[in-house]
């Protein structure tokens, strides 16, 4: 026999939409008006490729298997790790 055992209370909701669109606004305000996210995105894409630029032979190889196991990500457009 299943029994509510919290009879007496009152169930509570709450809709964060409001509170994600507002934190989300005080988000960019804070970037401010000269925030450029493609020259951001770029400067992210310049730093990875210098990043892994140069590896030798070895290094090179221990890169390839750290992305082919999803632990780096690779070179694809929106890269991400795997895992």
């Amino acid at each position: 026999m299943d029994q509510d055992p919290s009879p007496g209370l009152i169930p509570f909701t709450i809709d964060l939409t409001f509170e994600e669109a507002r934190r989300r606004a005080e988000v960019v305000t804070a970037l401010g008006p000269d925030w450029d996210p493609v020259a951001a995105l770029e400067g992210e894409e310049a730093a990875y490729a210098l990043l892994y630029s140069g590896l030798d032979a070895d290094q090179q190889r221990t890169y390839d298997m750290l992305v082919a196991a999803g632990v780096l990500p690779g070179g694809e457009p929106g890269r991400a790790a795997a895992h």
